[in-house]
């Protein structure tokens, strides 16, 4: 039997069962010292892994469509941050401090790549546009999430996550080098990562899974749950639904009042509302304390799966009510 769209995945599962994990059995001392250590390994694979998979044809497709590229960051960077911070004197009182930052954290990442793609190409999108723009947000959001999070979230967090310059060059050592190395090695490792392809799955989600333990292991050792009580737990739900419902609501609105096509559209919807949950994550870790990782990446969790049920939803909705591609190839004609 088919599992229903609005189950969560294997992959959320997994998340939810990490972090019980972390908040029953979560790792100090030495463990702790070793799982940091798996952890940043894992990250520096990954991106790695990202790196040789991903072809110079795609970063080139679709890339003079600069009208629909700006729109898109423009979301991704603009709208987002200033959503989140409009809606936080109505929002905040419904969470803690922490989760909020979190929140904010959230509003300044990169869009996300793979399931922006997915939904696109479901809904029959500009698939070459949506490659471009998800993967530039991507490389984007190296410097401008770091830039954002200095000037934008830790003013509000009474934390510190140090100079942009810092948190940038932190990110290119442990996120863009190793991306950069795979990139030039796509052609000696093209063949291996395509007949391999699961393996790219499991490092991504399994880096993914050590960051989340790691993270909440320091989150539950100062204190998380005691500081988050089930009523903020319920309160996120509203702050992620609403977040994501303006965010739909506006790239759609903003996509028709400019004109562009229906398959630019979903393209534009699907890019500048998404969040990444594998960029997020590792620059968490990097730019916020261990202890406050936590508390962090939570709002980014949560919203992972809300954005992944109902865009599931609105991709499908999209593919009943488009017209057949223009451009699309006709059948061959028979001889005779």
């Amino acid at each position: 039997m088919a599992r229903s769209r609005f189950l969560p995945d294997n992959f959320t599962l997994a998340l939810v069962s990490t972090v019980a994990l972390a908040s029953f059995l979560p790792a100090s001392g030495d463990a702790a010292r070793f799982f940091e250590g798996l952890t940043t390994f894992a990250i520096g694979l990954l991106f790695f892994l990202h790196g040789a998979k991903l072809s110079r044809e795609a970063i080139l497709a679709g890339i003079m469509h600069w009208r629909l590229h700006l729109l898109v960051f423009a979301c991704t960077f603009v709208l987002f941050p200033v959503l989140g911070f409009a809606l936080k004197p109505v929002l905040s009182p419904l969470v803690t401090p922490d989760i909020y930052t979190g929140v904010l954290f959230l509003c300044v990442l990169p869009a996300t790549v793979q399931s922006a793609i997915a939904f696109t190409s479901m809904a029959r999108g500009n698939i070459p546009a949506a490659v471009c723009s998800a993967s530039a947000s991507t490389l984007l959001g190296v410097f401008v999430t770091p830039i954002l999070v200095n000037l934008l979230v830790v003013p509000h967090s009474g934390g510190g996550a140090g100079s942009a310059l810092d948190a940038i060059g932190r990110i290119l050592m442990q996120l863009m080098l190793p991306f950069a190395v795979g990139h030039l090695m796509r052609p000696l490792i093209a063949g291996f990562m395509k007949k391999r392809a699961h393996v790219l799955k499991f490092v991504d989600q399994g880096s993914i899974l050590l960051v989340v333990y790691t993270a909440f292991s320091a989150a539950v050792i100062e204190g998380l749950w005691k500081e988050v009580p089930l009523s903020a737990l319920a309160g996120l739900i509203v702050v992620c639904v609403v977040l994501l419902a303006l965010a739909l609501t506006s790239t759609t609105w903003i996509a028709r009042k400019l004109g562009f096509v229906k398959a630019d559209e979903i393209t534009i919807v699907f890019c500048g509302s998404k969040k990444s949950l594998a960029s997020g994550i590792p620059m968490a870790k990097v730019l916020f304390a261990s202890h406050a990782v936590g508390a962090i990446v939570l709002p980014l969790m949560l919203f992972h799966q809300i954005q992944l049920m109902v865009c599931a939803v609105l991709a499908q909705r999209y593919a009943r009510r488009i017209e057949p591609i223009a451009t699309a190839v006709p059948p061959l004609k028979r001889a005779g």
